[in-house]
């Protein structure tokens, strides 16, 4: 059996995120991830204030900075009977951009040493060594690692939180198609995050560059399309947009069909999020395996980089620094389970915040009632006040 000080349990931006971190810290991992390579699938990931300063932490920004241009606006606007009913405009005066999700994560594996991704490696399911209590893991190919911290990084479809006895995600009634699409001679948008949503269909778009979109399609409504393919999706995000302008028409006809993603949207409440037990012995979750939200504020991807930062400053001042070789031996498990502790202490309050926000702001835009519409207006200002960006000010703060 193979012994290993941290195992990661998924490749993607919360699991790179958080094995970069900790090597920043001089603590070695090791991630485990299920595909044959790093995973590129995925859209756009709008990434502001608060997603920068953790990435400037984890000293990958300046790099990620030259993929795309500044966003210097946010408008929001609702289209009834095909007409401008309402129109919300916010100047963006902090630093917010659109990545790329596979420029993302090549950034964080490019920075990790070698060998610390570990590809083709699923775990199918977890125990506890009852003589050391630290988890064992065992793989699909009949292998065990023996951990002495696991940390799942591993999705909305967790293996590692079923581990902690989380409850199952819950899903709203909608469906999201994500995509990207290239003007060679230009796309001539302004440099804004523009969201408009018509009847049930919620559509935005993102210019990354001069020639380069990111865009979204929501429908409210429409959980039953089935679809099995790249040439399905587009099939069916082209009759989502078919009231709308041209120019939305065009983009999803000339977009990258391959870059094109269908995904069922989850949520983990609130509720859970405040009363969730996170840590069981020396295992947790981070990234969406812990609090997977909707895209209605665009922070699962900033919030999964805030995980990385906090979860590696907590467990380095356990651990210590320069353990990059050792196997954490002289790490005990109480010492193990109280850096989990601190890590999930200062997490919580800012994840309720962000999944109670992500979730009013969802159900706003769903409902096709405006009196609870408006119910759920009055309660996000009654909670987050008027200034609705405020937790993109966020400082996860130094590693």
């Amino acid at each position: 059996m193979e012994e290993i000080g941290i195992v990661i349990v998924g490749g993607g931006i919360a699991g790179l995120a958080t094995s970069l971190a900790l090597h920043r810290k001089g603590i070695k991992s090791v991630v485990l991830e299920k595909a044959e390579r790093v995973r590129s699938e995925g859209a756009g990931i709008g990434t502001l204030t608060n997603g920068w300063r953790a990435l400037d932490q984890l000293g990958v920004s300046d790099r990620l900075r030259l993929t795309s241009n500044l966003i210097h606006k946010a408008r929001t606007m609702l289209i009834e009977d095909g007409k401008k009913k309402r129109e919300f405009v916010l100047n963006i005066k902090d630093e917010a951009r659109c990545l790329r999700r596979n420029d993302l994560v090549d950034a964080l594996a490019d920075a990790l040493p070698d060998g610390t991704i570990r590809f083709n490696s699923q775990i199918v399911s977890i125990e506890v060594d009852e003589t050391t209590s630290f988890p064992m893991v065992h793989l699909s190919t009949g292998n065990t690692i023996k951990a002495k911290v696991l940390i799942g990084c591993d999705g909305a479809k967790s293996i590692v939180s079923d581990y902690l006895r989380l409850g199952p995600k819950k899903a709203f009634a909608c469906r999201a198609v994500r995509g990207f699409t290239d003007y060679p001679n230009g796309h001539g948008f302004p440099q804004e995050l523009l969201r408009m949503k018509v009847g049930n269909v919620l559509v935005g778009r993102l210019p990354l560059s001069d020639n380069h979109v990111f865009w979204f399609v929501v429908h409210m409504q429409d959980s039953q399309h089935k679809v099995k393919d790249q040439e399905s999706i587009a099939k069916v995000t082209l009759k989502w947009v078919d009231k709308l302008s041209e120019d939305w028409k065009e983009m999803v006809k000339i977009c990258d069909v391959e870059s094109l993603t269908l995904t069922h949207l989850r949520y983990r409440s609130p509720w859970e999020i405040m009363f969730g037990k996170f840590r069981r012995g020396t295992v947790t979750v981070a990234g969406d395996a812990m609090h997977v939200m909707g895209p209605f504020l665009g922070q699962g991807g900033s919030a999964a980089l805030e995980d990385a930062v906090v979860l590696a400053r907590c467990l380095a001042r356990k651990v210590g620094v320069h353990h990059g070789d050792h196997l954490l031996k002289e790490c005990s498990v109480k010492s193990i389970e109280e850096a989990i502790d601190e890590y999930v202490n200062e997490r919580r309050m800012r994840l309720v915040g962000l999944s109670t926000q992500t979730y009013l702001t969802g159900r706003s835009l769903q409902t096709q009632s405006m009196v609870v519409r408006l119910m759920f207006i009055v309660l996000l200002v009654m909670l987050f006040g008027r200034d609705q960006i405020r937790h993109t000010k966020y400082d996860c703060g130094r590693l």
